[in-house]
């Protein structure tokens, strides 16, 4: 489902992701982990055909993400922390606009709508107008946006950040529900907790750079550790000591 090959970023003479490779399988749901700065969001970004890779190459399901973007963009769904919703709108109208740029008939989108509801507890986000929304039912929507063509990648980065104890609970459940063969979720995020809890398998990333990338016990095992907090550090304190100039941490 995704397959990253020497994947760089440089801005002048800041490299904010460094000769990245990595393959990912679908029917998972495969976790971003590090810090704010690590490069998360740069690698989601141009697999969402946001940004061009500067060496490289990213694929997203076969397509290659420079020279095909409009095929990868009808593959994916993306949720970022700074997308917003039309404030007049109702949350029934945004998902049925969106719903109609891939294609859907309105029976069929209706039918979606059911669906997301029952998997997020939309409720009345669906008939009430976007501009009233508290933060958990804005990220709701928005969510549900994403995946109202029911895409083949879905990219969370940081999707829980902001959300309420019950919003985030939901987030989590269906994250975890949604596993299927065939698909493939991103979950990027600097929360130990929620890696710990919905990913099979896990990157880390810091200053723009790959780690590691295994299983959860695969992580412990390798840094002989008895947490994946404790691994993540670990991980981190020898790239440091690897990099003692490089004190810049990617975007």
């Amino acid at each position: 489902m995704l397959e990253l090959r020497q994947l760089s970023k440089r801005y002048g003479t800041f490299t904010a992701l460094e000769d990245v490779t990595l393959q990912v399988a679908g029917g998972q749901v495969f976790g971003l982990l590090g810090p704010n700065g690590a490069g998360k969001t740069t690698l989601l970004r141009i697999l969402a055909t946001l940004l061009q890779p500067s060496s490289g190459s990213a694929q997203v399901a076969g397509l290659d993400v420079a020279a095909q973007p409009d095929g990868v963009r009808q593959l994916i769904g993306v949720v970022n922390g700074g997308m917003g919703l039309p404030a007049r709108l109702t949350g029934r109208e945004i998902l049925h606009s969106f719903a109609g740029f891939y294609g859907l008939s309105r029976a069929q989108a209706e039918a979606r709508i059911a669906e997301l509801d029952a998997a997020l507890d939309l409720g009345r986000t669906l008939d009430t107008r976007a501009g009233e929304y508290s933060t958990g039912m804005r990220q709701k929507v928005t969510i549900a946006r994403a995946v109202i063509q029911d895409p083949a990648v879905l990219i969370l980065d940081e999707a829980a950040s902001g959300l309420d104890i019950f919003a985030r609970r939901a987030l989590l459940d269906w994250v975890a529900a949604a596993r299927r063969p065939g698909k493939l979720t991103l979950y990027s995020t600097h929360v130990m907790s929620e890696v710990e809890e919905v990913c099979d398998r896990v990157a880390v990333l810091h200053a723009g750079r790959l780690l590691a990338e295994g299983t959860q016990p695969e992580l412990l095992a390798h840094t002989r550790a008895a947490s994946l907090e404790e691994a993540f550090f670990r991980l981190v304190e020898l790239d440091e000591a690897a990099h003692p100039q490089d004190t810049a941490h990617a975007s």
